[in-house]
């Protein structure tokens, strides 16, 4: 019988290898970093598998971790199927939101989809005049579905949404680069931050959610086995 890790150690081993990678990219390290990167997002996926997550956190993880490694190519290229990959995994948390979340009142479910529109309509309008005109349209296409997920996470609760803002941040931080505006000291260790902190709060708002319904449905049942009287305990029984 195969022995697999304590989930809990497997957590660990991504908490080793996110505080790696943050350090070499602070020492502007680039071999650490090109090992530290690609080991994230395979460790949190295992975590979700051990926690017995739902198979699509798994697959938005595990296409995270082609982003990661598309990105790590300076090229226009790998930086394309880099955001493909990224976009495929944000398909899979929109499914996620919609099979887990919860709605929002209708004044504070207004008030986010203004929020997150405003930040959208705004942040490719700043960029769009210095974008390579090549990138422009797969830019704005994927900072919609990004948003949409952003959006979304809002439905799961205060770490998904944490969660799906940071995410947004980061890829914003991505997005000023390649429009070549004016950078903060050490970029790529601010992006990489708040990516890897955006990937754990969505999992873990997965997860949590994921455990809330498995939950309630285990109990609903066990109540639905103990209150339906049986053919041989029901007054009707012998009629």
């Amino acid at each position: 019988m195969t022995r697999w890790p304590a989930p809990r150690t497997v957590l660990c081993a991504f908490g080793v290898a996110a505080l790696g990678d943050l350090l070499v990219l602070l020492a502007d390290f680039g071999p650490g970093h090109a090992v530290c990167k690609p080991l994230l997002m395979p460790l949190l996926a295992a975590y979700v598998a051990l926690r017995n997550g739902p198979r699509p956190l798994i697959a938005a993880l595990l296409f995270g971790w082609g982003g990661d490694t598309f990105l790590l190519f300076d090229a226009e290229p790998a930086f394309l199927a880099g955001m493909g990959s990224f976009a495929a995994g944000h398909v899979c948390y929109l499914v996620l939101f919609k099979r887990y979340g919860v709605r929002a009142p209708r004044a504070r479910g207004a008030g986010l989809v203004a929020a997150y529109a405003v930040a959208l309509i705004g942040t490719v309008a700043l960029l769009w005049p210095d974008l390579p005109a090549d990138m422009r349209g797969p830019v704005a296409g994927y900072s919609l579905l990004l948003t949409a997920m952003a959006f979304g996470a809002t439905r799961l609760g205060p770490a998904a949404a944490a969660g799906g803002a940071l995410f947004l941040l980061s890829d914003t931080l991505i997005a000023t680069g390649v429009a070549d505006w004016p950078q903060l000291p050490r970029p790529d260790f601010a992006i990489m931050l708040t990516y890897i902190a955006a990937q754990f709060l969505l999992a873990q708002g997965v997860l949590a959610a994921h455990q809330r319904i498995g939950t309630g449905t285990a109990v609903s049942s066990a109540e639905s086995t103990t209150t339906t009287p049986s053919a041989t305990t029901s007054p009707r029984a012998g009629t």
